[in-house]
């Protein structure tokens, strides 16, 4: 009986299966890569706003503190966005007529809200609390990085669960003390590495990995 198949036939299967194994594991890896890119995060992506406030100027020039601005952020879920009667208590005088705060001016004389969009906004299936996060001694820094140095506020991280579980399963790398918690470009006077697990002791800070923790 005459040979069906040639002799590299065998190479060429087992040349196919390990192609296919190959493309489809190049594949999954594709997907995991874009995944974590600022493509999906949206992370340094700079959003139009109604009124391009710089937290710069603000924050970095002036020194304006978060909680002037961020009011409910020690005792709320919310940081909170303010009114604008917070921009006219400086604004009704400083640069009382620049053509750029005219949106401010009209918000405020019309009693209309300004409709900012929301730079950092996780998934509705996920809870997440400032005001413990600022009782624990994380500061705003860590999540929202150096405020003070840009001058459009963007995502300075992914926002993805892996990105949380980084600091749930080693609070102690980023926990800083309360007095430092709306520092911008704080470093420890002692190392992290021993500075960390005491203030971990001290504020009760517990590695919180249950999924109920933020998906309630």
């Amino acid at each position: 009986m005459p040979q069906i198949f040639q002799r590299s036939a065998n190479t060429l299967a087992r040349v196919s299966i390990a192609g296919v194994l190959l493309l489809a594991g190049g594949t999954i890896g594709l997907i995991m890569v874009l995944g974590r890119s600022s493509y999906v995060t949206r992370a340094h992506e700079f959003i139009e706003q109604p009124l391009q406030f710089s937290h710069a100027h603000h924050v970095g020039d002036d020194g304006i503190d978060c909680r002037y601005c961020h009011t409910s952020v020690e005792t709320s879920s919310f940081a909170g966005i303010p009114p604008t009667k917070t921009c006219m208590n400086c604004h009704s005088q400083l640069w009382a007529n620049s053509p750029i705060l005219e949106p401010v001016r009209a918000s405020f004389r019309d009693d209309t809200s300004l409709h900012w969009i929301r730079v950092h906004d996780v998934p509705d299936f996920v809870y997440f609390n400032h005001s413990i996060h600022v009782k624990k001694g994380m500061g705003c820094e860590t999540c929202h990085g150096r405020v003070d140095e840009m001058p459009l506020i963007v995502q300075e991280h992914s926002l993805q669960m892996e990105w949380c579980l980084t600091c749930h399963r080693a609070p102690e790398q980023f926990v800083r003390p309360r007095s430092e918690i709306f520092t911008m470009g704080y470093r420890p006077p002692v190392p992290q590495e021993e500075l960390g697990p005491q203030l971990v002791q001290q504020y009760g800070i517990q590695s919180l990995t249950t999924c109920s923790t933020c998906h309630r």
